[in-house]
Parts: C-alpha cells; structure tokens; sequence
C-alpha cells in the first residue's frame, strides 16, 4: 500500500459512532498516534465523554466533532465534506457506529429488523460510498469495518444483530477486491462480546412475553451473554488493535479478538455443525 497522505503533519481518519464505547476509545487512540480524528456522532450535545478522556490524554486538539447519523444519507456526505475540507485527504475511515437489536426471530418486530438492518449494514454502506471517491482520487486509503464475532456466529436471541454483521461481513470482502487496484486497504475487525455500552443497551431491547414460549432461552442468552461481556477483557484492546492496524504498511485482512473469540470461530470452521450447535447450546444451560 502507499504512504498515507498527511494534512500539516498528521494523517486523518474519520470514525463514525463515536460518543461512546469502542468509538470513543479508537479515536482518543488514533488521535495518540498523530491523527487528526474526525468523530462522527448522532448527537453531538453528547460529546463531552469524548472530549473530556481526549483532554486528559493531551489530544483534545486533534478531534473534531462533527454531526453524523449514518442513515441520514445529507448528514453522511456533509461530515465527509466537512473533513476533506478541513483537512485535505481522509487516509482511514473506521465504520464503527451501529446498534445492537435482541429477540427471538418469531416475536421481533419487522421495523426492528428494518432499524438493525438500517443502521448496521445500510448505514455503513452510506459512508463507505461517500469516502471511496476521494481515496480512490488519493491513490491510497484505509477502510477498517468493525464487525464483530456475531458475525461470524449465530446465537440465538441475537438473530438482527447476527444478519447485520453477516451482511457487512460479505459486503466488505466483495469491497476490498474491488478497491485494491486503486491502492485501498480493507478490514474487517471482529470483536468479541466486550463490555461496552452497545452490550447494555442491546440487552435492554432483549425481552419476551411472560408466555413467551422462548423466555427460558432468553433468560439464558441473556445470562450467557452478560458473562462473556464481563470476561472479554479491557475494551482498550480492540482501539489498541486499530491504532496498530491504521499505522501499519502490512495488513490482515481479518483481525479476531480476544483469544476466546478466535476459538469460538475456529471451533465453528472445524467441528461438524450438529456438534458445534450441541456445544453452544450446552453452554447457554450451564449459565443458567
């Protein structure tokens, strides 16, 4: 790949989903690193999380804030306007915003479905389509997709969430053999359960009728995935990762972490299916 251009001294990357969790701590990280971050959020009156940890850690000079609901299509193109402008070149764009949406596959509501769907696949497709034109013009670019394990694994309760990450996942592997002639790394990051404020707020939308026929399952997602969250490790990890990915000349094009997640994938690639399926659902029992 060649040398990413610089704006002054510092290279730039726009990151999208910012004010919180794995967002914010990407952007304090790439910032560390010599980048001026361009931190796309929904809500920019909820900044102050961001740009407090960006003050304690020296770098409140290098973020920029700016409104950005990725399914607001205007919103997109006039944030990726805003930082060409400001700064001349976008060298990395990090998809990171999105949501997580619960439920039994029966009783999840259509629009929830359209919503997920909306926000994690189609939104991050929005920004994608408004950053290639300028790499593509640059001759050199980053995009870094933040998938996650659902994405690569199917748990029950998680069915939305499980397709949008699906769906960005086949996106993105068709999106990096179509850029790679025009000097544009692709990558996919693929997260385990970590313990951020996406985990709470999705467990919050998981809920069933008292009737529910599927309730005792929720119960059990809902306690196995509450324990993976809490033992996944320091979220830090996961901005640590981008931070070596965004400056570094070779890439993966697939990055899986913590070590629990990569043998969970690895477990689904090399069991029999029927065995693999036996195995996540006895583990679901046994956080009962």
């Amino acid at each position: 790949m060649k040398n990413l251009k610089t704006a002054g001294n510092r290279r730039t990357a726009l990151v999208t989903g910012t004010s919180s969790g794995f967002g914010l701590l990407i952007s304090i990280e790439l910032a560390k690193r010599g980048f001026n971050v361009v931190a796309g959020m929904r809500r920019p009156q909820a900044s102050e999380p961001l740009m407090k940890a960006a003050e304690l850690a020296g770098v409140a000079g290098a973020i920029s804030v700016v409104e950005m609901d990725i399914t607001n299509e205007s919103q997109v193109l006039a944030a990726v306007e805003q930082a060409r402008t400001q700064f001349g070149t976008i060298d990395v764009l990090v998809n990171n915003a999105g949501g997580v949406w619960g439920g039994f596959a029966e009783e999840v509501p259509l629009t929830l479905w359209r919503e997920q769907m909306e926000t994690n696949f189609i939104g991050n497709v929005s920004v994608t389509q408004a950053v290639l034109p300028w790499m593509r013009k640059q001759g050199c670019g980053l995009i870094i997709q933040m998938s996650s394990i659902s994405g690569v694994v199917g748990f029950p309760g998680f069915g939305p969430y499980a397709a949008s990450k699906f769906a960005l996942e086949g996106f993105t592997e068709c999106l990096a053999l179509e850029v790679k002639p025009f000097g544009i790394d692709v990558v996919l990051v693929e997260p385990g359960s970590y313990g951020t404020d996406i985990w709470e707020k999705g467990f919050a939308t998981m809920q069933a009728p008292s009737d529910s026929p599927y309730r005792r399952m929720l119960e059990s997602v809902l306690a196995y995935a509450r324990s993976s969250a809490s033992s996944s490790g320091n979220p830090q990890e996961v901005a640590d990762l981008i931070g070596d990915i965004a400056c570094s000349r070779r890439r993966c094009f697939r990055y899986m972490l913590p070590r629990s997640t990569v043998w969970t994938a690895r477990g689904k690639r090399w069991l029999p299916d029927n065995w693999f399926k036996q195995i996540l659902m006895a583990a679901l029992k046994g956080n009962k």
